[in-house]
């Protein structure tokens, strides 16, 4: 009987442009903004301009997450870490979303109660909020262009994207300042907040949701591991597949080990044409591949938990 056992890893990388100074400015710049805002919201007891200060605040964490994913990427693993540290971009966005999801749920519950309890008197607060937030248009555009070149990688894209929709944020700010300036209406202020916190929520509550998924290593939202094991199964040669898995190395790599079944004497070009098909649908650049006989994967098939497991 014979058996054939070939490895393949692929873990190549395109490395981006470097970005290190875009980013230590547009964290530099927010942290600022992050500071005034919260001053004077807190000055001025606007519900409207803290909770932008959060939203503001999530954008440098955001920034700060995607800087440490690029710098990650670069660290070399080691005996002991021998994926590196990929994951610790994973775990940072864990808890960058649960921290800001306790924070705005204690500003909803304060301004549903200065709405319930009828204390929206605020003084004169809108020059104050309009000014704040006009500085935010500035700093998130600016933020924004530096990152306008790097539309090709999706790490910078995201970042360029998020600061993009801050700005327009921030001009609804300005808005509900006018409004509060122009007709009285200080009940809007709450009202602004609840809406900038809604906003937060969703779209942190699917990076908490995202997070804690591929913590506990489930196949990432892009890949559809149906679709993953058709292209394995369709590849010349191939007459069974089994043991694949597909995780997250990081928020920016995705890993898949699998068992092909094939009795084909070309393993070299079976190999070099799973990784190009998986890279080229679905970005997966970190594979790892065992060729098996027919007749050892029936072996492996009879001692299920030996190191082989049919599926």
């Amino acid at each position: 009987m014979s058996q054939t056992h070939e490895h393949s890893h692929s873990g190549h990388s395109h490395a981006p442009a470097n970005f290190n100074r875009a980013f230590a400015i547009g964290i530099a710049l927010n942290i600022i903004f992050v500071a005034i805002e919260a001053f004077y919201g807190w000055r001025i007891n606007s519900l409207a301009l803290l909770a932008d200060a959060g939203h503001n605040l999530s954008d440098v964490a955001g920034l700060v997450l995607a800087w440490g994913g690029a710098l990650a990427v670069k660290l070399v693993p080691n005996a002991r870490h021998t994926y590196g540290w990929k994951r610790a971009t994973i775990l940072a966005a864990f808890a960058n979303a649960l921290l800001l999801l306790v924070v705005m749920g204690g500003l909803v519950w304060e301004a549903i109660g200065r709405l319930m309890s009828g204390d929206v008197s605020l003084q004169a607060q809108g020059v104050t909020i309009m000014m704040v937030a006009g500085i935010g248009i500035v700093i998130n555009t600016a933020t924004a262009l530096l990152f306008m070149r790097g539309g090709d990688d999706l790490n910078i894209r995201g970042a360029f994207l998020h600061m993009a929709a801050d700005a327009l944020v921030s001009v609804g700010v300005v808005v509900a300042g006018a409004l509060t300036l122009w007709m009285g209406w200080v009940w809007l202020d709450p009202v602004v907040s609840l809406l900038i916190a809604a906003v937060i929520l969703w779209g942190t509550w699917d990076l908490f949701k995202q997070s804690l998924h591929m913590l506990f290593d489930g196949v990432p939202d892009s890949v559809n591991p149906g679709a993953v094991r058709s292209l394995l199964q369709g590849l010349p040669g191939v007459a069974d597949v089994h043991d694949l898995h597909v995780w997250a190395m990081g928020t920016s790599q995705i890993a898949l080990t699998a068992h092909l079944v094939t009795d084909t004497t070309n393993t070299g070009a079976l190999l070099h044409e799973a990784e190009k098909e998986l890279h080229e649908h679905f970005e997966i650049r970190h594979v790892t591949l065992q060729l098996e006989t027919p007749a050892y994967a029936l072996i492996c098939g009879l001692r299920p938990g030996m190191g082989c497991q049919k599926d």
